[in-house]
């Protein structure tokens, strides 16, 4: 990573960088040049200027900011908010300046970006292309160079779609990671705000400082920060079967994702097929079910005293909420209940969803020909995630036939992402491992069936677990495969004898340290447990009784090995 700016000397760069590239739909609101230079002043006097000082950022304009106006794209909805949101405030606070308020699809109703009275932001590939929405603005600001990064939000796929377009990073958080106090909400229930990124690393590190639980917001929920380790070395990811794929003719982006699919493989990704239709009915749900009452709910008032300040494409997709009852919302809540249930088994075979972020890269005037049923079309894999209560991070992974950037999208259960982000580094080629936990987090050394790949280690993932290293214990110890199911090994420290075992360092924070360890099963405990490379973390030990009698495995030197024997 290159080294940081000053804080007065990022912000002189993003305005120079902000003329050179000269497109007025980038944002809606442009800070005073002035006015951040005085800010950056501040921060260079503080004796800790924070972790993200040098940094300059980019505020979707249905995020509130001190000191701007919020429109959320609609001259008419236009106010000025007394303080700034929740996560923008505790970015402020560790040192990064905003300068400015990025252009969105209308009420954050859209994932093709061309919905705004302010214009359509420069796709920063190609400017025939859609910039992609509904965050366009804030997209566009980050792969431009104008700022670090950028917030935007995400209901159906506007924290990804717009960065498939534009070939950078979208981490779309588990729902209630990050708090939506100081959000214009498009729908409530599944909003939340998103990170755009150059790399893995910086939008992980924002993730980190922005993610707090607020008591304001009742969606916030107490979540581990995203932490990014290291790659697994061994990891099932669930695809689509060929004939399920949705790309829409374009025959670039159908030939990358099995690219890029090739790519994961040789990471040591398995790939499994499995059936996406009940993904696929769950985002159909999501434009035709009740979901866009609350679309209605948001923008009430304007919307019944004033439609005329709509985008029309936008009025024509919230003004058909008027036809829905409340028996239907029942309906539609029992449908997704019953595709819950339906697709919660996915998980129990796969460590997570890997799908092209944007099915087909859609031109500004193919768009304009039918513009709902083609951002339908774009939401084919992003519009799932939100309503399955699911964490998702999109990646730059290739080149297409025609030299724009492929994306993967990474899908993974609530709470694992820093387990997705540790892959997604790994897919853009910065997949070092940590080797040692980051600071306030608790390293534990794994030995059996919770070594990544295999069928308990998502009770690592869930709880914000990361791969920090991999070794072997001391030669210390004993291994032996006991009478359980799943099946399970115990290892157990010898007087004489000993082997090294091969083992797999993962850290967890104090919160979800306490929940794993309260999970574990007699005979099995955690003590500590000494490596060949000196350190101590914790790890799993099995009661001396329980072993008697049981095949001793150490000969095989780790539980990977022995499976595979």
């Amino acid at each position: 990573m290159s080294e940081r700016l000053g804080p007065t000397a990022a912000v002189i760069r993003a305005y120079e960088r902000l003329r050179a590239w000269n497109d007025p739909a980038m944002f809606i609101h442009v800070r005073d040049e002035a006015e951040a230079l005085a800010a950056a002043a501040v921060i260079e006097a503080k004796a800790e200027p924070g972790p993200l000082a040098g940094l300059v950022f980019a505020v979707k304009d249905n995020i509130d900011v001190e000191g701007l106006p919020t429109t959320a794209a609609c001259p008419a909805f236009k106010y000025d908010p007394e303080k700034s949101a929740f996560v923008v405030a505790r970015l402020e606070a560790a040192g990064a300046i905003v300068i400015g308020k990025a252009n969105l699809d209308q009420f954050a109703t859209g994932l093709v970006g061309v919905r705004s009275p302010y214009g359509v932001p420069r796709n920063a590939l190609n400017p025939e292309l859609i910039p992609g929405g509904s965050s366009s603005g804030s997209a566009t600001s980050v792969a431009a160079g104008v700022v670090d990064f950028s917030l935007g939000t995400d209901t159906a796929g506007s924290g990804r779609i717009p960065a498939g377009m534009n070939g950078i990073v979208g981490l779309k958080p588990t729902l209630g990671l990050f708090s939506s106090t100081g959000m214009v909400p498009a729908c409530r229930t599944l909003d939340t705000i998103s990170i755009f990124a150059k790399t893995v690393d910086l939008a992980t590190e924002v993730a980190t400082v922005a993610a707090a639980y607020d008591a304001a917001d009742a969606y916030s929920r107490k979540l581990p920060a995203p932490i990014a380790g290291g790659k697994p070395p061994k990891f099932r990811v669930g695809i689509s079967p060929p004939w399920q794929r949705k790309f829409f003719g374009d025959a670039h982006a159908e030939a990358a994702y099995a690219a890029d699919l090739e790519k994961l493989k040789s990471l040591g990704a398995e790939l499994v097929e499995i059936d996406f239709e009940p993904l696929h009915a769950v985002a159909r749900l999501l434009y035709e079910g009740p979901w866009v009452a609350e679309r209605y709910a948001a923008t009430k008032p304007l919307i019944e005293e004033n439609p005329g300040a709509f985008h029309p494409v936008t009025l024509k997709i919230i003004g058909g909420a008027e036809g829905l009852t409340a028996v239907g919302a029942f309906e539609a809540m029992y449908r997704l209940a019953d595709l819950k249930r339906q697709t919660a088994p996915i998980f129990d075979n796969v460590d997570c969803l890997a799908v092209a972020t944007v099915p087909r890269m859609y031109t500004v005037a193919e768009l304009e020909t039918d513009p709902i049923v083609l951002n339908s079309n774009l939401g084919s894999y992003t519009n799932f995630v939100n309503l399955l209560d699911m964490s998702a991070i999109s990646v730059p992974a290739g080149l297409r036939g025609d030299g724009l950037p492929s994306s993967l999208t990474l899908v993974g259960r609530a709470g694992a992402d820093g387990y997705l982000a540790s892959i997604a580094r790994a897919i853009e080629g910065a997949a070092e491992l940590a080797q040692k936990a980051a600071p306030g987090r608790i390293e534990v050394a794994v030995v059996g069936a919770h070594l990544s790949g295999l069928p308990l280690n998502h009770e690592l993932t869930s709880l914000g677990g990361t791969l920090v290293r991999s070794g072997e214990t001391a030669a210390e110890y004993s291994l032996h495969a006991l009478p359980t199911t799943p099946a399970k090994p115990g290892l157990v420290r010898v007087t004489s004898g000993g082997s090294r075992i091969a083992v797999e360092v993962w850290s967890l924070d104090a919160e979800g340290f306490g929940r794993f360890v309260n999970g574990i099963p007699a005979p099995l405990s955690i003590g500590t447990v000494t490596l060949a490379d000196g350190s101590t973390p914790k790890g799993f030990l099995a009661e001396a009784a329980a072993v008697a009698g049981t095949e001793d495995i150490s000969r095989y030197g780790g539980w990977r090995a022995y499976l595979a024997r």
